[in-house]
Protein backbone atom coordinates (compact mmCIF):
# COMPACT_ATOMS: atom_id res chain seq x y z
CA UNK A 1 0.00 0.00 0.00
CA UNK A 2 1.13 3.15 -1.17
CA UNK A 3 0.76 6.66 0.86
CA UNK A 4 -1.84 7.71 -2.39
CA UNK A 5 -3.64 4.92 -2.11
CA UNK A 6 -4.82 5.82 1.62
CA UNK A 7 -6.99 8.17 1.00
CA UNK A 8 -9.47 6.02 -1.91
CA UNK A 9 -9.09 3.47 1.36
CA UNK A 10 -10.35 5.83 3.89
CA UNK A 11 -13.00 7.10 1.16
CA UNK A 12 -13.94 3.07 0.39
CA UNK A 13 -14.10 2.40 4.30
CA UNK A 14 -16.56 5.58 4.73
CA UNK A 15 -18.91 5.14 1.90
CA UNK A 16 -19.05 1.10 3.14
CA UNK A 17 -20.13 2.05 6.44
CA UNK A 18 -22.37 4.83 5.50
CA UNK A 19 -24.30 2.26 3.03
CA UNK A 20 -24.19 -0.51 5.64
CA UNK A 21 -25.96 1.89 7.93
CA UNK A 22 -28.44 3.59 5.25
CA UNK A 23 -29.13 0.02 3.94
CA UNK A 24 -30.09 -1.20 7.97
CA UNK A 25 -31.76 1.86 8.59
CA UNK A 26 -34.26 1.46 5.73
CA UNK A 27 -34.55 -1.92 6.76
CA UNK A 28 -35.78 -1.65 9.96
CA UNK A 29 -38.24 1.36 8.87
CA UNK A 30 -39.83 -1.65 6.52
CA UNK A 31 -39.86 -3.68 9.45
CA UNK A 32 -42.17 -1.25 11.36
CA UNK A 33 -43.97 -0.38 8.42
CA UNK A 34 -45.25 -4.25 7.67
CA UNK A 35 -44.80 -4.67 11.46
CA UNK A 36 -48.96 -4.56 12.14
CA UNK A 37 -50.07 -5.49 8.47
CA UNK A 38 -51.87 -8.72 7.74
CA UNK A 39 -51.55 -12.16 8.39
CA UNK A 40 -49.14 -11.94 10.97
CA UNK A 41 -46.66 -15.22 10.91
CA UNK A 42 -47.34 -16.18 13.77
CA UNK A 43 -46.31 -19.62 12.81
CA UNK A 44 -42.77 -19.01 11.55
CA UNK A 45 -42.26 -16.57 14.59
CA UNK A 46 -42.58 -19.38 17.13
CA UNK A 47 -40.60 -21.53 15.20
CA UNK A 48 -37.42 -19.01 15.07
CA UNK A 49 -38.29 -18.26 19.07
CA UNK A 50 -37.94 -21.92 19.66
CA UNK A 51 -34.60 -22.55 17.38
CA UNK A 52 -33.24 -19.23 19.17
CA UNK A 53 -34.36 -19.49 22.88
CA UNK A 54 -35.06 -22.98 23.52
CA UNK A 55 -32.05 -24.47 21.74
CA UNK A 56 -29.57 -21.88 23.28
CA UNK A 57 -30.45 -22.86 26.77
CA UNK A 58 -28.07 -25.47 27.29
CA UNK A 59 -25.14 -23.13 25.73
CA UNK A 60 -25.93 -20.05 27.60
CA UNK A 61 -26.34 -22.20 30.75
CA UNK A 62 -23.06 -23.84 31.14
CA UNK A 63 -21.07 -20.26 29.95
CA UNK A 64 -23.08 -18.74 32.77
CA UNK A 65 -22.37 -20.83 35.10
CA UNK A 66 -18.85 -20.71 34.14
CA UNK A 67 -18.97 -16.97 34.29
CA UNK A 68 -20.40 -16.69 37.24
CA UNK A 69 -17.94 -19.27 39.34
CA UNK A 70 -14.94 -17.18 37.65
CA UNK A 71 -16.18 -13.78 38.72
CA UNK A 72 -16.58 -14.70 42.58
CA UNK A 73 -13.26 -16.94 42.29
CA UNK A 74 -11.76 -13.74 41.07
CA UNK A 75 -13.48 -11.00 43.41
CA UNK A 76 -12.63 -13.38 46.45
CA UNK A 77 -9.06 -13.90 45.72
CA UNK A 78 -8.50 -10.02 45.07
CA UNK A 79 -10.59 -8.67 48.10
CA UNK A 80 -8.88 -11.30 50.49
CA UNK A 81 -6.00 -9.68 50.30
CA UNK A 82 -7.95 -6.37 51.90
CA UNK A 83 -9.73 -8.88 54.65
CA UNK A 84 -13.27 -8.01 51.94
CA UNK A 85 -14.14 -11.27 51.39
CA UNK A 86 -17.43 -10.04 52.77
CA UNK A 87 -18.48 -8.02 49.80
CA UNK A 88 -18.39 -10.85 47.29
CA UNK A 89 -22.01 -11.08 47.31
CA UNK A 90 -22.47 -7.26 46.34
CA UNK A 91 -19.98 -7.30 43.71
CA UNK A 92 -20.81 -9.90 41.59
CA UNK A 93 -24.42 -9.36 41.79
CA UNK A 94 -24.10 -6.22 40.49
CA UNK A 95 -21.43 -7.23 37.77
CA UNK A 96 -23.52 -10.11 36.83
CA UNK A 97 -27.02 -8.37 36.20
CA UNK A 98 -25.99 -4.96 35.18
CA UNK A 99 -22.55 -6.46 32.64
CA UNK A 100 -21.84 -9.59 32.27
CA UNK A 101 -25.08 -11.48 31.67
CA UNK A 102 -26.48 -9.48 29.22
CA UNK A 103 -22.98 -8.62 27.04
CA UNK A 104 -21.71 -12.56 27.54
CA UNK A 105 -24.96 -13.93 26.49
CA UNK A 106 -25.82 -11.48 23.77
CA UNK A 107 -22.01 -12.51 22.61
CA UNK A 108 -23.04 -16.06 22.28
CA UNK A 109 -26.11 -15.18 20.68
CA UNK A 110 -24.34 -13.16 18.13
CA UNK A 111 -21.79 -15.99 17.43
CA UNK A 112 -24.77 -18.74 17.27
CA UNK A 113 -27.74 -17.08 16.24
CA UNK A 114 -26.98 -14.29 14.31
CA UNK A 115 -24.90 -16.30 12.39
CA UNK A 116 -27.36 -19.11 11.83
CA UNK A 117 -30.11 -16.46 11.00
CA UNK A 118 -26.85 -14.77 8.16
CA UNK A 119 -26.55 -18.21 6.84
CA UNK A 120 -29.68 -19.31 6.34
CA UNK A 121 -30.75 -16.02 4.08
CA UNK A 122 -27.94 -15.74 2.21
CA UNK A 123 -28.53 -19.67 1.44
CA UNK A 124 -31.91 -18.17 0.37
CA UNK A 125 -30.48 -15.19 -1.28
CA UNK A 126 -28.08 -17.09 -3.23
CA UNK A 127 -30.52 -19.50 -4.50
CA UNK A 128 -33.32 -17.03 -5.71
CA UNK A 129 -35.71 -18.13 -3.05
CA UNK A 130 -35.95 -14.57 -1.93
CA UNK A 131 -36.97 -13.92 -5.56
CA UNK A 132 -39.56 -16.39 -5.48
CA UNK A 133 -41.13 -15.35 -2.68
CA UNK A 134 -41.41 -12.02 -3.93
CA UNK A 135 -43.12 -13.58 -7.32
CA UNK A 136 -45.80 -15.10 -5.37
CA UNK A 137 -47.11 -11.88 -4.44
CA UNK A 138 -45.43 -12.65 -1.01
CA UNK A 139 -42.89 -9.74 1.24
CA UNK A 140 -39.75 -11.25 1.91
CA UNK A 141 -40.39 -8.71 5.07
CA UNK A 142 -42.70 -10.01 6.56
CA UNK A 143 -42.12 -13.71 5.60
CA UNK A 144 -37.94 -13.32 6.85
CA UNK A 145 -37.17 -10.29 8.44
CA UNK A 146 -40.23 -9.92 10.81
CA UNK A 147 -40.08 -13.47 12.47
CA UNK A 148 -36.67 -13.45 13.05
CA UNK A 149 -36.08 -9.81 14.80
CA UNK A 150 -39.51 -10.49 16.79
CA UNK A 151 -38.10 -14.29 18.14
CA UNK A 152 -34.14 -12.82 18.72
CA UNK A 153 -35.80 -9.33 20.76
CA UNK A 154 -38.30 -12.23 22.66
CA UNK A 155 -35.43 -14.77 23.06
CA UNK A 156 -32.34 -12.96 23.90
CA UNK A 157 -33.50 -11.44 27.24
CA UNK A 158 -35.16 -14.21 28.34
CA UNK A 159 -31.95 -16.00 27.67
CA UNK A 160 -30.61 -13.07 29.82
CA UNK A 161 -32.81 -13.60 32.51
CA UNK A 162 -31.76 -17.20 33.12
CA UNK A 163 -28.31 -16.71 32.40
CA UNK A 164 -28.48 -14.35 35.37
CA UNK A 165 -29.66 -16.57 37.72
CA UNK A 166 -26.93 -19.40 36.19
CA UNK A 167 -23.84 -16.85 37.00
CA UNK A 168 -25.55 -15.88 40.52
CA UNK A 169 -25.76 -19.55 41.59
CA UNK A 170 -22.55 -20.25 40.12
CA UNK A 171 -21.28 -17.56 42.21
CA UNK A 172 -22.83 -18.17 45.33
CA UNK A 173 -21.45 -21.77 45.23
CA UNK A 174 -17.57 -21.08 44.59
CA UNK A 175 -18.42 -18.15 47.63
CA UNK A 176 -19.17 -21.07 49.90
CA UNK A 177 -16.83 -23.51 48.87
CA UNK A 178 -14.00 -21.71 48.46
CA UNK A 179 -14.38 -18.62 51.25
CA UNK A 180 -16.47 -19.62 53.76
CA UNK A 181 -19.63 -17.55 52.67
CA UNK A 182 -22.78 -19.14 53.61
CA UNK A 183 -25.60 -19.40 51.19
CA UNK A 184 -27.76 -17.47 53.35
CA UNK A 185 -25.30 -15.02 53.77
CA UNK A 186 -25.22 -14.42 50.20
CA UNK A 187 -28.64 -14.13 49.45
CA UNK A 188 -28.94 -11.88 52.11
CA UNK A 189 -26.72 -9.83 50.90
CA UNK A 190 -27.63 -10.15 47.12
CA UNK A 191 -31.01 -9.31 47.47
CA UNK A 192 -29.75 -5.61 50.02
CA UNK A 193 -27.87 -5.08 46.72
CA UNK A 194 -29.47 -4.98 44.05
CA UNK A 195 -32.74 -3.85 43.34
CA UNK A 196 -35.19 -3.82 40.18
CA UNK A 197 -33.57 -1.49 38.23
CA UNK A 198 -30.66 -3.30 37.96
CA UNK A 199 -32.11 -5.75 36.18
CA UNK A 200 -34.35 -3.77 33.84
CA UNK A 201 -31.44 -2.02 32.97
CA UNK A 202 -29.34 -5.06 31.89
CA UNK A 203 -32.24 -6.39 30.02
CA UNK A 204 -33.03 -3.05 28.33
CA UNK A 205 -29.58 -3.54 27.41
CA UNK A 206 -30.28 -6.64 25.24
CA UNK A 207 -33.33 -5.47 23.71
CA UNK A 208 -31.17 -2.90 21.92
CA UNK A 209 -28.39 -5.81 21.15
CA UNK A 210 -30.99 -8.34 19.93
CA UNK A 211 -32.60 -5.18 17.75
CA UNK A 212 -29.34 -4.78 16.22
CA UNK A 213 -27.89 -8.83 15.54
CA UNK A 214 -31.06 -9.35 13.89
CA UNK A 215 -31.66 -6.46 11.79
CA UNK A 216 -27.60 -6.80 10.74
CA UNK A 217 -28.50 -10.92 9.75
CA UNK A 218 -31.33 -10.02 7.61
CA UNK A 219 -29.82 -6.98 6.10
CA UNK A 220 -26.63 -8.87 5.22
CA UNK A 221 -28.23 -11.91 4.26
CA UNK A 222 -30.93 -10.57 2.09
CA UNK A 223 -27.61 -8.82 0.21
CA UNK A 224 -25.77 -11.08 -0.01
CA UNK A 225 -24.13 -12.14 -3.36
CA UNK A 226 -21.39 -14.39 -4.69
CA UNK A 227 -22.95 -17.93 -4.21
CA UNK A 228 -21.76 -20.03 -1.32
CA UNK A 229 -17.84 -17.53 -0.56
CA UNK A 230 -20.91 -14.62 -0.09
CA UNK A 231 -22.68 -17.22 1.94
CA UNK A 232 -19.31 -17.35 4.42
CA UNK A 233 -18.36 -13.38 3.78
CA UNK A 234 -21.70 -12.98 5.20
CA UNK A 235 -21.43 -15.32 8.62
CA UNK A 236 -18.15 -13.35 8.87
CA UNK A 237 -19.24 -10.27 8.87
CA UNK A 238 -22.75 -11.03 11.02
CA UNK A 239 -20.62 -12.19 13.76
CA UNK A 240 -17.68 -9.99 13.87
CA UNK A 241 -20.03 -6.17 13.21
CA UNK A 242 -22.39 -7.81 16.00
CA UNK A 243 -19.80 -8.48 18.64
CA UNK A 244 -17.89 -5.25 17.82
CA UNK A 245 -21.45 -3.33 18.28
CA UNK A 246 -22.31 -4.45 21.34
CA UNK A 247 -18.82 -4.01 23.02
CA UNK A 248 -18.57 -0.66 21.92
CA UNK A 249 -22.90 0.24 22.43
CA UNK A 250 -22.62 -1.19 26.09
CA UNK A 251 -20.44 1.26 27.42
CA UNK A 252 -22.28 4.01 26.01
CA UNK A 253 -25.83 2.46 27.27
CA UNK A 254 -23.54 1.91 30.71
CA UNK A 255 -22.62 5.58 30.80
CA UNK A 256 -26.46 6.66 29.53
CA UNK A 257 -27.81 4.71 32.58
CA UNK A 258 -24.88 5.96 35.12
CA UNK A 259 -26.37 10.03 34.18
CA UNK A 260 -30.26 9.11 34.01
CA UNK A 261 -30.45 5.72 36.10
CA UNK A 262 -28.39 4.41 38.84
CA UNK A 263 -28.06 8.41 40.56
CA UNK A 264 -31.81 7.94 41.43
CA UNK A 265 -31.13 4.68 43.47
Amino acid sequence: MTLSSVPNLVYRQFHALVSTTGGMGRLLIRFFEELFLPPFPFRLTAQQIYRMGVESLGLVCITALATGSVMALQFGFGLAKFGGTLYVPKLSSLAILREMGPVFTSLLVAGRIGSGMASEIASMKVTQQVDAIRALGTSPIQQIVIPRVIACCLALPMLTLIADYICLYGAMVVANNEFGIGNDFFITKTLETINLTDLLTGMAKTGVFALFISIAACWRGLNTEGGTQGVGATTTWVVVTSSIFIMISDFFLTKLFILTVYPTQ
